[in-house]
């Protein structure tokens, strides 16, 4: 099959898009409204982009229905600080209630039932149950598209400081069997980190 975006309205796209980027990991990302209201929202176009800095990246689209801009990047443009917060598997439900589109002065962590901690360095709050999370500093906001529904944003974002469970870290290193995060599929699909293999690579080419 040869499919021409250009041919087929932006739905069918996103689709084939959500069902072939697979498995993507989860943002929950905290901000607060310059209001003080606080916004949790989960985002699986989400990954990092290098490590010095320690920067990520999140792409925020832009609603679906109506083309306007969601809390959570208009609450990062005002006040230039957020957190993400990684989805293990015991608040994958919790999670997915933030997904909702509430309104602005609406506190997802209420709607949830998910605790917000004190972060040490920015005013948006942490998910206290969440084993990994990032004070995140604005890095930039680049727009992405000609602004209605479909389009989007990518937001870049330093980390200024990581917060880990013990529990998780041993010598270095993450333990993904005590992390249990999720990772997102298509439509209302997650995938768990159960079965994992190892490929080894070369650092260098033989000579």
């Amino acid at each position: 099959m040869i499919y021409d975006p250009a041919e087929h309205p932006f739905s069918d796209t996103h689709k084939l898009m959500i069902g072939s980027i697979v498995p993507r990991p989860i943002a929950l990302v905290s901000t607060t409204s310059i209001n003080g209201i606080n916004n949790l929202a989960p985002f699986s176009y989400f990954n990092g982009v290098c490590s010095k800095p320690p920067t990520i990246m999140f792409a925020p689209a832009r609603r679906g229905w109506d083309g306007e801009e969601k809390d959570t990047l208009i609450n990062i443009r005002e006040t230039k600080e957020f957190t993400v917060n990684i989805v293990s598997e015991k608040i994958g439900e919790q999670m997915v209630k933030c997904s909702t589109d509430f309104k602005e002065d609406i506190d997802e962590f209420i709607a949830s039932g998910l605790s917000p901690s004190s972060s040490k360095k920015i005013k948006p709050p942490l998910v206290a149950e969440s084993k990994i999370s990032f004070e995140c500093k604005l890095n930039q906001i680049i727009e992405i598209g000609d602004g209605n529904a479909g389009s989007g944003f990518i937001v870049i974002g330093t980390i200024i400081l990581f917060h880990i469970d013990d529990k998780i870290y041993k010598n270095g290193h993450i333990l993904l069997d005590q992390l249990e995060p999720l990772g997102r599929v298509a439509g209302n699909g997650y995938i768990r980190m159960t079965d994992t293999l190892e490929i080894i690579r070369k650092i260098k080419p033989d000579k």
